[in-house]
């Protein structure tokens, strides 16, 4: 996009003239409450009139900064207000970043959920786990067409990817025709036979496309993505070579890749042990519905792996980008309870670090190579392929879209960027191009294109049961804490007199190793009594400005004697 026509899209509202003369009653308006400007957290809600229909609901890692929490979902506050105007949740497939984020958003939202058969047995196994029920859930096809209020109409297309299921949906309202392309890539050689649908997107392209919502992961990389049937080879030589266990971390939800990891294990005589509570509950739900086909004598449980050869063992495992509590993980640090590293392990990695998870990822790398395991991964070896499309395959879906406006997803800056700049190039006019922000509410007709206003949005802290209780002032004080540990100057105050009982005394956590220390342990004690002392009879609507002085002045004193600066937390006791 050249940069005069984006520096006027911001300017202005994103109209052309002409446009600006004649604006129809209605128009379709959509909104970006996650997955843009970053890779994750994927949710688009698309409103006319008193319709809304809600496009993926996913969650996303926490970043490193963001201790103690387990997951971000989305801020869905715009939902919440307009909660009865919303028809249904469509997903595109059962990645966590399109489907982790379900459970918590429909405690506040709730509406039907339509996907495919492996799609929503992955969802409906977190909201058993969540205790919700009561949802209604309908099991759609690709080429199915289901019907959402009076205003929209959503058609689901079947399109290649790194998970069993997924699927582009094509979204017509009275304004148009939007294709959300989901994740895709398109190979022509995929493990199940099931090529992405380019009839069904050549049919939406000569009807009419309003407007494309790509996504943008691949974009910067040229050329074709590899067929996942590549890999095969790659899995049968190691196989065929490893003369003990084999241990596969990979994401749970690659039912593909893990069929075909599990059919040469079954070549050369191996059983298949699943580690991991998702690894073992997903492959569970796989297997149930017809996704995953294991015979049922070649399944073992952790607890009889010693009963078995080394060379007749398959391990599945999670922990592919290094989460601190997965299979994989704790392997690594010699914590598993149940399987410990040996030096005839083959272990491989068959994925790539979602951006921000490579130094995690190489710990553990590290970690398995100091037990003595063999590991095995992208770098090495061609053990993972992508998912997502590159530039020749995103340039064949706008050929056969031709979509009049464009709106890049699922990406970084970047990414959409670069997407956009390719969508220009392939005929898209530059003034019909958006490259959204998370809460941007963009309208469109047929005769128009607009930015219109920004919604409430962002990012809500998932820690344990806790859902939006951890903001950015805990986050500080966990991060304060962390760095410079903690101080806890504990006094007891005579009720009746105000006078100073016993302490003041010093604890210290993370601070100091007090033994070793004790001389600023003491003078830091000093000092509190002597501030103490200074008030001589406390009453109790002076303890606020005793507690603030004492931090004060022990935070200047201690910063003068070490330059540290921990957290000091004083605690008054009445009695």
């Amino acid at each position: 996009m050249k940069e005069k026509e984006r520096k006027r899209l911001k300017e202005s509202d994103g109209m052309t003239p002409r446009t600006k003369a004649a604006q129809p009653a209605s128009r379709l308006r959509i909104v970006s409450l996650g997955g843009v400007d970053e890779i994750g957290k994927n949710m688009t809600v698309f409103e006319y009139e008193d319709d809304i229909v809600v496009v993926d609901c996913g969650s996303i890692f926490p970043k490193e900064d963001m201790l103690g929490v387990d997951l971000v979902i989305p801020d869905v506050s715009y939902l919440v207000e307009k909660k009865r105007n919303v028809r249904g949740y469509l997903f595109t497939h059962g990645h966590e970043d399109h489907i982790g984020a379900t459970p918590y958003i429909l405690r506040q939202v709730p509406a039907p959920l339509y996907g495919t058969k492996l799609t929503l047995a992955l969802v409906d196994l977190k909201l058993k786990e969540h205790r919700i029920q009561g949802i209604p859930m309908q099991v759609v096809q690709p080429r199915d067409e289901v019907r959402l209020g009076k205003n929209f109409t959503a058609k689901f297309i079947h399109v290649s990817h790194s998970i069993a299921g997924a699927c582009a949906i094509a979204l017509t309202c009275p304004a148009g025709t939007v294709v959300v392309t989901g994740d895709f890539k398109i190979d022509y050689t995929p493990v199940d036979g099931h090529i992405t649908d380019l009839a069904s997107f050549a049919e939406l392209g000569e009807r009419g496309v309003l407007a494309m919502l790509c996504e943008s992961t691949n974009v910067e990389r040229p050329g074709h993505t590899i067929s996942e049937k590549k890999i095969g080879v790659t899995f049968e030589n190691m196989f065929r070579d490893a003369q003990g266990r084999v241990i596969v971390a990979m994401f749970a939800s690659n039912i593909h890749r893990m069929q075909m990891v599990i059919d040469n294990a079954l070549r050369y005589g191996r059983r298949v042990c699943f580690i991991g509570r998702s690894m073992v509950n997903v492959s569970r739900v796989a297997m149930q519905i017809g996704e995953l086909r294991i015979p049922p004598e070649a399944i073992i449980e952790a607890d009889a792996l010693d009963q078995y050869p080394d060379n007749e063992i398959l391990v599945m495992t999670t922990g592919s980008q290094g989460e601190p509590m997965a299979g994989l993980t704790r392997m690594a640090y010699s914590e598993h309870r149940k399987l410990q590293i040996r030096q005839s392990d083959t272990v491989i990695i068959s994925a790539t670090p979602i951006p921000g998870n490579e130094k995690s990822v190489t710990k553990i790398v590290n970690g398995l190579l100091l037990l003595g395991a063999e590991v095995i991964y992208e770098s090495m070896y061609d053990v993972h392929v992508s998912g997502h499309a590159c530039q020749e395959e995103i340039k064949l879906l706008h050929a056969l879209c031709k979509e009049k406006y464009f709106i890049p997803i699922h990406g970084e800056y970047a990414n959409l960027w670069q997407h956009a700049e390719l969508a220009e190039e392939l005929g898209v006019k530059s003034s019909n191009i958006i490259i959204p922000e998370i809460g941007q509410v963009i309208e469109m007709s047929q005769d128009s294109l607009a930015i219109t206003g920004v919604v409430p949005t962002g990012g809500v802290l998932v820690d344990g049961l806790g859902i939006g209780d951890v903001g950015n002032v805990v986050l500080r004080d966990r991060k304060h804490l962390s760095q410079d540990g903690l101080i806890i100057v504990v006094m007891a105050i005579d009720r009746d007199n105000g006078t100073l009982v016993s302490g003041p005394d010093l604890i210290s956590r993370g601070f100091v190793y007090v033994r070793e220390n004790e001389d600023i342990i003491e003078s830091s004690r000093e000092l509190a009594r002597r501030i103490i002392a200074d008030y001589g009879c406390i009453d109790g609507s002076e303890w606020q400005n005793l507690k603030n002085r004492i931090k004060d002045e022990l935070h200047r004193y201690i910063f003068e004697k070490i330059k540290r600066n921990p957290m000091i937390l004083p605690i008054i006791m009445e009695i």
